[in-house]
């Protein structure tokens, strides 16, 4: 068995991984960052618009659930990065931050030092926007933010569309509000991705003070008399090794990878430790639990001509977009293909309760292909969800899959919302800029007038995750926390944990900026 030491190790290269790397290679610290997937290094990954190629390879999980009894006994499906840049590496590259009662909420439920004007500076010391600065804004930090070189006459139709209907244009949805519609500015870089691998990683990748470990499958967190001292792990090629830190271990495994990991640790809830046969190290009944997502249902419309993205990656014309970008990082594959979208308040409370993502072309699930016809896919999600379900460890082997419940639409609220949503997305489909393109909804129906009760039928058979998982160790001071306020396992010294699994309540909007905010936060206490 391979020995190694250093002064912290991090669980996991993902967006958190790389950022939190970054800072503490940079104040001098040696670091070994493990990550179970591959390097980033896929044309596929660096293309923008070729993200969904991606999904389903190597270089992503994706976690199955049981049966969701709320969802017509329907297995769902969350995919995440698995290389280094973990999700901003797979994902659409939206920088959404979420809105200022979000953190306000933490803050309220006992996140002592996560309000708004504690993060807001710390989401402008990492961002470096093109084209917008100020109160709102950074134009300094290794995160590239910009606004796409492509738009799609679908996404430009959505956006007129929408107005059509009375719904108000936003020109930035992280600025001084978020309700509206418009396009989305990216984590891109010049016409191709700006990942935390990209960013953060690539400006200490090269230093002599960090140890990057792809293949390197983590099997539990050595603890010795109460406090973390390192890791074992595991490399694609059989070979353990045991990795000592001499100051912290970090993980920043994700919401559906930290929490088993704590687990087969002994770290998690007793009575599922004693049942899988791992010795308690510390009882903490909040690990696993408080898993909840955004959940999205989609409307579809048929185009009247072939204008959608149906046929772009194929033949002549997949190799002169091809030639494009990699000349000129201009043309298609430039877009992050989700465009536009934006927020809007269904309810009248003042505060957007839905999120749309628009995407130029026909687009089902993991289980659900599309038809090959040339269409447009508005996916109305709901933004604060009610549902709660869990991760559990099946066995004290770390490489066995968790048992993932999902909990998704149990409470007829998150449902209710969606459907709302889809009445939205219906009646946008049908207004005139669009009415232009489209010649008719696909689904839910060509019918206008469905009745409440066919569009919760609807969405109960077809919601699916928007793939923003959160809260399976989420930070707080009552007894389900897992985490104190500078991201500290309760009870187990030297330990944290620090992923989208320490939100206790999601934000309202797209996760991976705000992942990289509680990075940038946790490299900042233990450098305190």
């Amino acid at each position: 068995m391979t020995q190694q030491t250093c002064d912290f190790i991090v669980v996991g290269g993902g967006s958190a991984g790389c950022v939190i790397t970054h800072r503490l290679i940079k104040a001098g610290h040696s670091v070994l960052m493990l990550e179970a997937g591959p390097d980033d290094n896929s044309k596929f990954v660096k293309i923008p618009a070729t993200f969904v190629r991606v999904i389903g390879t190597e270089r992503s999980w994706v976690y199955e659930t049981e049966p969701q009894p709320h969802a017509n006994g329907r297995k769902m499906y969350v995919p995440q990065g698995r290389t280094n840049g973990g999700g901003s590496s797979i994902n659409a590259m939206l920088y959404i931050r979420g809105t200022a009662e979000d953190y306000n909420e933490w803050e309220k439920a006992g996140c002592v030092g996560w309000g708004w004007q504690d993060v807001l500076p710390v989401f402008k010391r990492s961002e470096r926007n093109m084209r917008f600065s100020g109160e709102h804004h950074g134009t300094e930090g290794p995160l590239r933010v910009s606004d796409t070189k492509y738009r799609h006459p679908l996404s430009l139709a959505f956006l007129k569309s929408a107005q059509e209907i009375g719904l108000k244009y936003n020109d930035d949805f992280n600025g001084a509000t978020q309700e509206g519609i418009g396009f989305y500015q990216t984590t891109t870089i010049d016409g191709s991705r700006g990942s935390t691998a990209a960013t953060y990683l690539a400006e200490v990748k090269a230093s002599p003070k960090l140890t990057l470990v792809n293949g390197a499958h983590v099997l539990r967190i050595i603890t010795v008399d109460g406090a973390a001292t390192g890791v074992e792990y595991r490399r694609d090629n059989g070979q353990t090794v045991t990795a000592t830190a001499r100051r912290e271990v970090i993980l920043t495994a994700g919401t559906l990878s930290t929490p088993k990991l704590l687990q087969v640790s002994g770290i998690g809830p007793a009575a599922l430790l004693k049942q899988i046969g791992v010795p308690v190290v510390k009882d903490l009944p909040g690990v696993g639990e408080n898993f909840h997502d955004h959940l999205e249902v989609i409307a579809h419309g048929k185009c009247r001509e072939p204008i959608s993205l149906l046929g772009q990656d194929k033949g002549l014309t997949a190799l002169k977009h091809g030639v494009q970008w990699e000349l000129f990082k201009t043309g298609l594959l430039t877009s992050n293909v989700v465009e536009s979208g934006g927020f809007v308040d269904t309810l009248g409370t003042g505060r957007p309760d839905i999120q749309f993502h628009v995407l130029p072309v026909l687009v089902g699930d993991v289980d659900r292909p599309m038809p090959e016809i040339h269409g447009i896919s508005i996916d109305p999600c709901f933004l604060r969800p009610k549902s709660r379900g869990k991760v559990q460890a099946r066995s004290a082997n770390a490489m066995d899959p968790a048992r993932f419940d999902g909990g998704f639409l149990a409470e007829q609220e998150d449902v209710d919302t969606l459907v709302r949503g889809l009445k939205l997305a219906r009646r946008i489909l049908r207004a005139p800029s669009m009415n232009k393109i489209i010649s008719e909804e696909l689904y839910p129906s060509p019918k206008a007038d469905l009745s409440d009760q066919e569009l919760i039928a609807f969405v109960r058979q077809y919601a699916k995750t928007v793939y923003h998982p959160v809260g399976t160790c989420k930070m707080g001071m009552d007894p389900m926390a897992v985490v104190d306020s500078q991201l500290r396992v309760h009870g187990v010294r030297n330990l944290r944990v620090c992923d989208a699994s320490v939100m206790p309540t999601l934000i309202s909007g797209n996760t991976n900026a705000p992942t990289i905010m509680i990075a940038e936060r946790c490299a900042d206490f233990i450098l305190a």
